[in-house]
Formats: structure tokens, C-alpha cells, sequence
């Protein structure tokens, strides 16, 4: 197999040494809508048995413009299961002539420190070359040695948007009996398989792909450009043999990870039993052992060798009250262990623009561990990082989407939990003052459930006083105002509710022009979302979020004041959302009412220019005033 990877290298260097790199040779199909022309890419990736593998890489990027000034830039990772035997660089002018090529000494080797890792191994090697005489190209060339597959790099093509491809080419040598499984998106072509000399050569390949536009609201470029996702069937890190072609061996392979993880400290089980003993419901200890692992521990990630995935012990987090996401997980199921309530680990893929589940493609495709306590339609769901969360919440980081529980007998894809329109709720009753000069004076009673209570949540929790006074002093589109004070209460639960009550003044809030005074009763509410129609849209567009907004609003107007125009009741009911506000004289009251529910959903080119009716018809319904005259 040496030789067959040493062939087909010499054959890559000997076809990419025949090009000429000039810019002048780029077809203009390829630069039109281009920052950045992919000029040629090859991937080599030789499997040597389930736990060895070498691959090499070679990127060559001719950058049209500043737009595209970062891809100047290569980064390579390595540590105790990655090791670099080369890498290298050269810069070319407009022409495809030499301008740099780098030498061991222009590479920065530096320690990857994340800002929450209290060790890891991980390096990095990166080099910029810093060219403003545009265009200009770069090619970048690295060879890797693997010890432990746990993952196969996947084929990108088209890497970014305003990028296009002139070829970009990928390998993979196995042993013939060695199963290289792979899944193709947007890309037709089955690979090219020969075998030789007992070995299976892949190959994939593509040519003069224009570059891609990016849209507002386009589903992510992996959904939309040709890529191959591919994975490994039989892998081996450090002594740990699995198979992960299916959720259920996969599973299992974890399960070995995790096996005899759970054991903890004579002194942590008896306080287990002083806290639970005398809980009746399984509800009640779940969640009085959360909050005890709340207030004992904190998160810290530790990415030392194969514990990037396997959990520390549950002794150590006991003795040090520290751990990663992993460790803490794994604690929190001992904990209820030795209460005799049986949790699951999980593995999950958080962030909140995170990528679904390829639920027919096992691999690996997890950032992310929580806990969680199976009871059917009453599963309660724990994430251990947080000291403040609440037990059963999993909100935007964790929630509305698929995992994979890791039980005896292998790995199962769940659900965690979603979070609708009546779950997300953010409800507001307002009662403002408006002097003779215009100037407000509003109290603001806010309560929030669901996803919307994050952001109070961690003002509550996590802001210094500093910087909650000082953020809540920016966030409201006022011209000048001043927070007097702020006070925030919390109800924890499944569905965790935070309570907000705020005094403001502001000035120049209403305008007053001769015996007119002109106010927008939304005082604090308005959208701010607002697109531009385009008839020749090519991609869907995606609402994340869904939620209910709810503002009852008093303003008390100076005395002498008559209405001269008012607003028009609103009433939309669409498939993206619902959207009603009115308002009402009553003496010297303004009486404002506003409900908004936005839809998750996910709307094609033909739907979109009314998504930006809805959302247009919104806006200016948000910001509709109020003309009152001064009688004489």
C-alpha cells in the first residue's frame, strides 16, 4: 500500500507542477461572482488498518479580492493521535510567479488554548501570507500520519461562499476488506472504484463549478454545494476496538469508553442517600441531585487524548468538583445511580445554528454530552455545564433537535425536547408617563419562558451588575434613556420562567412640533426584520426561531391632548405567523396592544417575497404614531 500512496503522490505533484498558477489563465465563467478561485485540490487518504492512516493534502486558492484575503491563511491541527511529517507554502504574484516560499522558520507552532480548557494537547501550525496586490494564489501542501480513526476527513469542494472550483479531487486507498461508507450530497457521480494489489482506490472528482451566491436565510452551504461525507466502519484508538456502521455498534463503542466510569466516593454516596432517601418521586431526586452536581461542581473542558471522548471518572470530578462536558454527564448519571434512578449518557450536537442529524449515516457528528432520565413523555433531559440551568430545560444550545442516547445495549437516536410558539414567550405590561416636554417615564413588568427567558437568564446569573446596567442602557432602540433599575426574579422548572422589572426615563422620546405630539405606543417592541424582495431568489429560506410576543402598554398623556390620528387596527394571520395590534383613546390614555407569534419554518424561493410582505408589513405597523393636538 506504501508504494500505491507514493505513486499516486508523485503523480498529483507531477500534474499540479504542469499548471500554470497565473491568474491570467482563469476562465472568466469561474471569476464571475468569485472573491476566490479554488484552483486546484487534492486529498490522499490512505487507511492502513482500522487505527492507521496517512493523508495528504494540497490546496491552491487564487484570491480575486480583500473579500477573500483570509483564505491566505492555513491553519493545520495535530496532537498525540496527529503528527504533521511536512507542510508547506509558496505565495505566486498575478503572473504565477515565485514571490515566497516559506521555510520551517515562518510557521508559527503554538499550544491551541480555547479560553475554557484547563489542559489539552492540541497544537496548531498556522502561517499567513500578507499580499495586498491583488490577484494573487497560494498553495499549501501537508502530509499527516493518524494513530486512532475516529472520524475521516469529508470532501468540501466548494468551501465557502463567493468560491469557485476549477478541480478539486478526492482518494481514499483501503484495504480491499476494510468498509469505507459515504454519503453524497448535491453530487450525482458514483466514486470511481479500482482495486489493486489487494487494496480499493475511491475517487472522487469535480470540475468548473461556478461560484455560489450567498442568500439571507439560505439553509448551510453543506446542504446546497456537492459534498461526501465519509466514515469509517471499524476504528481503534488506543487500544479501544469498535464499529460504528450502525447507531447501535457505535453505541457499543462508546459504552466501552464509559464502562467502570460510574464508581464514586464512599463520602458522595452516602450524601447521595441523606439527600434522596426520603424523596418520594423519581422527579423529586433527579432534581435534587442536579442541584446538588450544580452547586459541587463546574464546567472546565479537558481535551488531553482520547478524552476529547472519553469521560473522566466520576471519582475525579468528586474530588477536583470540576469536568467537561463528558465528566459531568457521566457524574450526574452516577449520581442518580446510586439513587436508584436510572439515567442515560447522551451525545448531541449543540449550537444553536447546529446541522441535523444524518440520522442514516453513523459517525461521528457530536460536540456535545448531557444527561438525561428516560420516563417516557416526562424524560427529563440535564445539562451538566450549567450551574444555574434548569433541570429539564435544554432551550437553543440543546434543544429542538436529535441525539443519540448511549443505552446497554447500543446507541438509539431521541428527540430533546422542542420549544414551540407557546412554550417561547416573552409578555410585557407597560405603564408610561409622558410629561409636557415629551419625556417617559415607564415601568416594564416583562415575564419570559422557554428559549426567550435566555438572555434574562444569564443576565441574572452569569452578568456582573456592571455589565447588566450597562447592557440594559444599550438595548432598547430609544434615542436617550437611563435604566433607574432593574430587578429580575426566576422560577425554575421544565419550562423555566425569568421575571423582569425595569424603571426607565427617556427624552426625546415623544416630538412635539407646534401644538402637535406626535408617540409610538410600541415603546420597546419594534422589529427590526426587515428583507428585500428578490424575485430571483435560488434557496430556501430558514426561520430558526419561533416565539409569542405579548405587549399590553398605558401611556398617560399630558393634560388638553386630542386625538388627531390613529393607527389602524392590524390583524395578519399567515403561515408564518400571526400578527395583531390596536390601539385606543381613553381620555388621557393611550392603550396599546400588541401580539406577534413568529413561525419556525422553512419557505422556499416561491414563498419568499410574501415572507417579506409579512415581515414588511410588521415593521411599519411597529412603528405607526400616535398624532394628538393641543387644544386651545
Amino acid at each position: 500500500m506504501k508504494y500505491l500512496f507514493i505513486s499516486l503522490l508523485l503523480l498529483i505533484l507531477s500534474s499540479a507542477e504542469a499548471q500554470n498558477f497565473s491568474c491570467l489563465f482563469i476562465p472568466d465563467s469561474l471569476k464571475k461572482g468569485a472573491d476566490v478561485v479554488k484552483r486546484y485540490e487534492e486529498y490522499v487518504v490512505e487507511i492502513k488498518d482500522p487505527g492507521k492512516a496517512r493523508i495528504y493534502e494540497r490546496h491552491v486558492y487564487s484570491i480575486l479580492n480583500n473579500n477573500a484575503g483570509h483564505w491566505a491563511k492555513y491553519k493545520t491541527y495535530y496532537d498525540n493521535f496527529t503528527n504533521i511529517n511536512s507542510v508547506s507554502g509558496v505565495l505566486y504574484d498575478f503572473l504565477g510567479k515565485e514571490v515566497k516560499h516559506l521555510k520551517k522558520k515562518d510557521w508559527q507552532d503554538m499550544s491551541v488554548y480555547d479560553g475554557i480548557s484547563l489542559a489539552n494537547d492540541d497544537r496548531v501550525k498556522v502561517n499567513e501570507f500578507f499580499y495586498n496586490n491583488y490577484p494573487f494564489t497560494v498553495d499549501y501542501e501537508e502530509e499527516d500520519e493518524k494513530d486512532g480513526i475516529m472520524s475521516i476527513t469529508s470532501w468540501f469542494p466548494v468551501s465557502d461562499y463567493g468560491m469557485s472550483v476549477e478541480y478539486s479531487k478526492y482518494t481514499i486507498i483501503a484495504p480491499a476488506s476494510y468498509e469505507i461508507r459515504y454519503k453524497a450530497f448535491n453530487y450525482s457521480t458514483s466514486p470511481v472504484i479500482t482495486e489493486k494489489d489487494g487494496k480499493k482506490v475511491y475517487t472522487w472528482e469535480l470540475k468548473n463549478i461556478k461560484a455560489y451566491k450567498e442568500e439571507e436565510g439560505a439553509p448551510n452551504l453543506f446542504e446546497i454545494a456537492p459534498n461526501i461525507q465519509i466514515a469509517p466502519s471499524d476504528l481503534e484508538v488506543e487500544g479501544y476496538k469498535g464499529n460504528m456502521s450502525t447507531w447501535i455498534n457505535f453505541g457499543k463503542f462508546i459504552n466501552q469508553l464509559v464502562a467502570g466510569k460510574d464508581q464514586l466516593p464512599a463520602e458522595i454516596k452516602t450524601k447521595v442517600h441523606d439527600i434522596t432517601d426520603h424523596l418520594s418521586s423519581e422527579k423529586e431526586k433527579v432534581f435534587a441531585l442536579y442541584d446538588f452536581m450544580q452547586k459541587n461542581t463546574h464546567y472546565i473542558s479537558i481535551q488531553l487524548g482520547i478524552g476529547g471522548w472519553q469521560p473522566f471518572d466520576a471519582s475525579f470530578v468528586a474530588d477536583k468538583k470540576y469536568g467537561d462536558c463528558k465528566a459531568l454527564s457521566n457524574y450526574m448519571v452516577a449520581l442518580l445511580k446510586e439513587a436508584g434512578v436510572k439515567a442515560k449518557y447522551v451525545l448531541i450536537r449543540s449550537g444553536e445554528d447546529a446541522p441535523s442529524l444524518m440520522e442514516d449515516f453513523s459517525c461521528n457528528q457530536f460536540n456535545h454530552a448531557v444527561s438525561c432520565v428516560p420516563m417516557g413523555k416526562d424524560t427529563i433531559w440535564l445539562e451538566c455545564t450549567s450551574q444555574t440551568e434548569s433541570p429539564g430545560f435544554m432551550g437553543s444550545f440543546t434543544g429542538n433537535r436529535r441525539a443519540v442516547i448511549i443505552d446497554e445495549d447500543g446507541g438509539h437516536i431521541v428527540s430533546t425536547p422542542r420549544y414551540t410558539t407557546k412554550e417561547n414567550v416573552k409578555s410585557s405590561v407597560i405603564n408610561a408617563v409622558i410629561s409636557n416636554e415629551g419625556l417617559l417615564d415607564a415601568t416594564i413588568k416583562t415575564q419570559y419562558s422557554g428559549i426567550e427567558q435566555e438572555l434574562p437568564h444569564a443576565l441574572m446569573n452569569e452578568a456582573s451588575r456592571d455589565y447588566r446596567e450597562k447592557y440594559l442602557n444599550k438595548m432598547l432602540k430609544l434615542p436617550s434613556y437611563e435604566v433607574l433599575s432593574n430587578d429580575y426574579s426566576q422560577q425554575k422548572g421544565i419550562l423555566p420562567v425569568v421575571n423582569e422589572d425595569l424603571h426607565i426615563k427617556a427624552t426625546g422620546y415623544a416630538s412635539i412640533t407646534g401644538r402637535r405630539l406626535f408617540i409610538n405606543p410600541n415603546i420597546f417592541s419594534g422589529s427590526s426584520e426587515k428583507l428585500i424582495p428578490d424575485s430571483s431568489r435560488k434557496y430556501d429560506y430558514i426561520v430558526n426561531r419561533c416565539f409569542t410576543h405579548i405587549d399590553s402598554v398605558v401611556i398617560i398623556i399630558p393634560d388638553g391632548y386630542k386625538p388627531e390620528s390613529v393607527p389602524r387596527e392590524i390583524d395578519l394571520d399567515t403561515k408564518f405567523g400571526k400578527y395583531q395590534c390596536s390601539v385606543k383613546i381613553n381620555g388621557n390614555q393611550v392603550i396599546y396592544f400588541r401580539r406577534n407569534i413568529q413561525n419556525k419554518g422553512r419557505y422556499s424561493p416561491s414563498e419568499y417575497n410574501e415572507l417579506v410582505k409579512f415581515f414588511d408589513q410588521i415593521y411599519k405597523a411597529d412603528r405607526a404614531k400616535v398624532v394628538l393636538v393641543k387644544q386651545e
